[in-house]
């Protein structure tokens, strides 16, 4: 039976034109959920130096009172908006209340629907207690991880992007997780978009290995081990180049002190995507990921990526077949692989042919509809005391 449009009141302190993982996944399945027919109340703060369009149809906005973010300059945090929600939700009452990040404006906004009695789920996309200690605050890590556990479980359901996050959690006291994973857009990101006219410009020919880093240039994603795993490769590939694509409070640095390095900026669009492609080998170090929009996007690219075994990587990467896995925190054993990988050519193109078509199944209209799958459970339960036992393997959930 074809399920009724829902009216979705979708709270989020980042949007689109910002550029990272959280704006681009709420973007995505935004503009699935309308074209499924759904309705949309997006709540956010404005952002810095935004211009005003016109919104989708279907899609409204509540701008809310923002502040900037300590150590990510122009992007802001909403501040607490319970009042204005509850006006707002009792004028046009949403049947669902998405939280997708966790600040003040999300604590508000599952405080205002539990006062109006409308069911509320919330998502889990950054392990911000797991980030404090990059920026000199480890000791509130427990503080952090306290605050988040409390507001995802006033929600009915905390949705988690993998089945590794989705028992973390539950191991840490998180009541009612769902797995509903990320897509990604393989008509945008795809072998096809390699440039031999962009590999030029970055001084590299046909067999010259370009390894690649995309994402924030920021202190939570390890950029030293991009730089000591590149020094290993570039010990017996010497011609082999280093690209940073993304922006972020390390970039100036890096510059200064490397100026070798490749550093493109923050890209968009088919412009991204043909950054990825012209690129052979990915490396993505991080540890503080909750999924990693960048492993799928470099997979989907048609790119070697070396990665740890975590987060999305863990659950799309088969070692040896269409990526290289490392055990988590494996320095030495993530340097040697990708020393592996720079040195066999033949393995390399192997590696890469299988990339692309093992993400293919990851299409975002089969996201939404699991996620709306949720949500119409979520209503449909609204009123018990728990959404019911979280359910880990993947044969018990929705596909992901």
């Amino acid at each position: 039976m074809k399920k009724t449009p829902l009216h979705i009141a979708l709270v989020t302190e980042t949007w689109r034109p910002e550029i990272n993982g959280v704006a681009m996944t709420l973007g995505r399945m935004a503009d699935g959920l309308l074209a499924l027919g759904h309705r949309i109340t997006l709540v956010r703060p404005r952002q810095h130096g935004e211009d005003k369009g016109q919104n989708a149809p279907g899609l409204r906005e509540v701008i809310v009172g923002g502040c900037p973010l300590p150590g990510y300059r122009g992007l802001r945090f909403g501040l607490p908006a319970r009042n204005r929600l509850l006006k707002e939700w009792r004028e046009d009452r949403p049947d669902i209340v998405q939280v997708a990040t966790e600040g003040p404006l999300g604590g508000s906004a599952i405080a205002a629907a539990r006062r109006l009695d409308i069911p509320a789920i919330s998502e889990f996309h950054t392990n911000f207690h797991a980030y404090s200690r990059h920026y000199g605050f480890g000791w509130l890590e427990g503080l952090v991880a306290a605050h988040l556990r409390r507001l995802h479980n006033r929600s009915a359901v905390t949705l988690a992007p993998t089945f590794a996050v989705a028992r973390e959690l539950t191991e840490n006291g998180y009541r009612d997780v769902r797995v509903v994973s990320r897509g990604v857009d393989t008509s945008l990101f795809h072998p096809s978009r390699r440039s031999n006219d962009l590999r030029r410009c970055w001084g590299a020919g046909d067999d010259t290995l370009v390894v690649a880093y995309v994402g924030r240039l920021a202190a939570e994603k390890n950029l030293p081990l991009v730089q000591r795993a590149f020094a290993a490769i570039h010990k017996s590939r010497p011609e082999a180049r280093l690209l940073f694509v993304g922006d972020g409070p390390l970039r100036a640095r890096l510059e200064r002190e490397n100026p070798d390095y490749l550093f493109a900026g923050m890209r968009r669009g088919t412009d991204l995507a043909a950054h990825y492609a012209s690129a052979d080998l990915f490396l993505f170090p991080s540890l503080t990921e909750t999924f990693g929009n960048v492993t799928t996007e470099a997979l989907a690219s048609g790119l070697a990526v070396l990665a740890y075994d975590c987060a999305a990587a863990a659950e799309v990467i088969a070692d040896r077949h269409n990526g290289r896995l490392a055990a988590a925190d494996d320095e030495s054993g993530f340097i040697q692989a990708a020393i592996e990988m720079a040195g066999d050519g033949q393995g390399l193109r192997a590696i890469r042919q299988c990339a692309a078509p093992s993400v293919a199944h990851l299409a975002w209209e089969q996201i939404n509809a699991n996620l709306v799958q949720v949500m119409h459970d979520v209503i449909d339960s609204h009123g018990n005391k728990h959404f019911g036992p979280l359910l880990l393997r993947a044969e018990d959930q929705l596909p992901s």
